[in-house]
């Protein structure tokens, strides 16, 4: 109990610490991310540059804290995006059942039949490559998730006594909606968008790890992990090492998070996660 309560403290923690190096990093750290000074190339960890800095001069730590502020954001976009879009389908495939039910769950089949990050890059490599095409190719395979999710437990609460009372006591199909289905889905939505946050970060920093996502010189993870790599073998580690360790912190906290929200809020475990 108190190793459970105390991974759960770190994950917070960590996420907390993320947060306010995303948002107050730039006003603790005043440095422009993007500012190039060739007298300070590849210089280590120091009181002046605490994350050191990169082949250019650019200041490791103002990148890193530009970095976390991208990903967090594209995290939070893509899954209160997916969860609306993936809600919405999965309420009206649950509820009106029929051929609309068969033809949305194919369809969400047909998106997940291919691995979350090819359909990502093929996307983002549609529409041309960019974070906004990332966001979205990511955002579009999370999708099938919580369609698939929230269908299965609209069925679920629609037999349950308190819904038949509901419909034989004379409550129209809005009411019943709004006051009894949509409140006992909040924990599912909870339970699935703590997991699809760090796949998010995660598929992001990928997509920019291979060139499809930010492109440089923009400040992102995948990005300067990517730039790091030709220095990981010359002694310069710290280019590459703290926007990874940064992306290990987010994402373990995330999945750490997410299994005790399954845990507190579905003790049956009957949700699955990505």
């Amino acid at each position: 109990m108190l190793r459970s309560n105390f991974d759960l403290s770190l994950s917070l923690f960590v996420l907390l610490l993320l947060a306010v190096l995303a948002l107050l990093g730039p006003v603790f750290w005043p440095v422009d991310p993007l500012a190039i000074s060739l007298r300070e190339t590849l210089q280590a960890p120091s009181l002046a540059h605490p994350m050191g800095t990169d082949h250019i001069g650019r200041d490791i730590f103002a990148r890193f804290n530009y970095g976390a502020k991208i990903s967090l954001t594209v995290g939070i976009v893509v899954v209160v995006t997916g969860a609306v879009v993936g809600g919405a389908i999965g309420l009206v495939s649950g509820i009106v059942g029929g051929l609309l039910d068969n033809a949305l769950m194919r369809f969400m089949d047909a998106i997940l039949a291919f691995p979350p990050l090819i359909l990502a890059m093929a996307v983002t490599v549609g529409l041309g490559g960019g974070l906004e095409t990332a966001a979205l190719g990511i955002m579009l395979t999370s999708v099938p998730y919580y369609a698939r999710l929230i269908r299965s437990d609209v069925i679920r609460i629609r037999r349950l006594p308190f819904v038949e009372a509901a419909v034989a006591s004379g409550a129209g199909i809005t009411r019943i909606i709004v006051r009894h289905i949509i409140p006992h889905t909040v924990s599912t939505l909870l339970v699935q968008a703590a997991a699809l946050f760090g796949y998010s970060v995660l598929a992001l920093a990928a997509l920019g790890f291979v060139g499809l996502g930010t492109q440089v010189p923009t400040p992102e993870w995948g990005v300067m992990i990517t730039e790091g790599l030709q220095y990981a073998l010359t002694g310069q580690w710290w280019i590459g090492v703290f926007p990874g360790f940064g992306l290990l912190a987010a994402v373990a906290a995330t999945s750490i998070l997410a299994d005790k929200a399954r845990d507190l809020l579905d003790p049956r475990g009957q949700y699955t996660q990505l």
